[in-house]
């Protein structure tokens, strides 16, 4: 039965894995900014959900109908006296990350890399199920891991989580394990989840009016979901995997700071260290259970 369930879930989570690259490039914007709704070569991204589902892969199709093209325009050549700009210099609001800039000669693949993504994806999802076994929060678990990877994953390239995930993440954690709580098999407390989501977030809220500057207020938000998962096993997870968040965080900044590739001031992104310290936890808190 378990090793069903463990193979069921990496299918599960290299499925959700293939859509996630889509949804990270579309998401990763700074702040109000609007979701991106075009490929790095300027091609419009169409599909399911107002083109939220699919692949990160395009055509290259033009935006205009086969039956009504029209020439392209161009630019008024510049003056002669006019200072000519570097021919890769981009606007402030142009923040794509690097890994996602292309051209329409090679446009079929962007966002993070698909293949990796569906294997962390997968990994993810079948050390969950490995761990906590055929019992009803493994459903939770199963169904978060592709949103915390995805949360990683945009964390990682604009240094941000998006409020359009990390609050329906957290009242998604709370209502399911509700429904999960009254089943006979369950291996958590529903109450102490909902009190563990308030705890980690409010200590995150102490941290980020402490030291604002190292930490966002979506690291706040995202503690709601985070805390609610480790609560369901009590407060020695809490407590674990808010630390070993932390720990991974600061091990993570002092690298960078000793390979010089960061200073001491600088910011990093709090958010995949703190998803790494809950999946820890949840882990062990789960696999000790009889």
């Amino acid at each position: 039965m378990r090793v069903l369930l463990i193979v069921v879930a990496a299918l599960w989570g290299a499925g959700a894995g293939l859509l996630v690259p889509r949804a990270a490039h579309r998401l990763s914007v700074e702040p109000e900014r609007p979701w991106r709704g075009e490929c790095p070569a300027g091609h419009p991204i169409t599909g399911s959900l107002g083109g939220w589902i699919g692949r990160a892969r395009c055509t290259g199709a033009s935006p205009e109908a086969d039956g009504d093209r029209t020439a392209p325009t161009t630019d008024p050549p510049a003056a002669a006296d006019a200072p000519s700009e570097p021919a890769d210099r981009t606007t402030p609001a142009d923040r794509t990350p690097a890994a996602d800039r292309t051209t329409a000669a090679d446009c079929t693949a962007y966002g993070p890399s698909t293949p990796r993504t569906a294997t962390v994806t997968a990994l993810v999802c079948a050390a969950l199920a490995a761990a906590t076994g055929p019992r009803p929060e493994a459903a939770v678990w199963l169904l978060a891991a592709p949103a915390g990877v995805l949360l990683a994953l945009v964390d990682l390239r604009v240094h941000r989580l998006p409020d359009v995930l990390t609050l329906p993440l957290a009242a998604a954690t709370a209502v399911l394990l509700g429904l999960a709580a009254p089943l006979p098999t369950a291996g958590g407390s529903w109450s102490t989840a909902l009190l563990g989501g308030l705890a980690l977030s409010a200590a995150y809220f102490a941290l980020f009016l402490l030291h604002p500057s190292g930490m966002g207020f979506g690291d706040v938000k995202l503690a709601l979901a985070l805390g609610a998962a480790l609560g369901w096993y009590g407060w020695p997870a809490v407590i674990l995997g808010g630390l070993a968040g932390l720990l991974y965080g600061s091990v993570y900044g002092f690298g960078l700071v000793a390979l010089r590739r960061a200073g001491r001031k600088s910011a990093i992104p709090l958010g995949p260290f703190m998803l790494g310290g809950t999946l820890t936890a949840l882990l062990l808190a789960a696999s000790t259970l009889p």
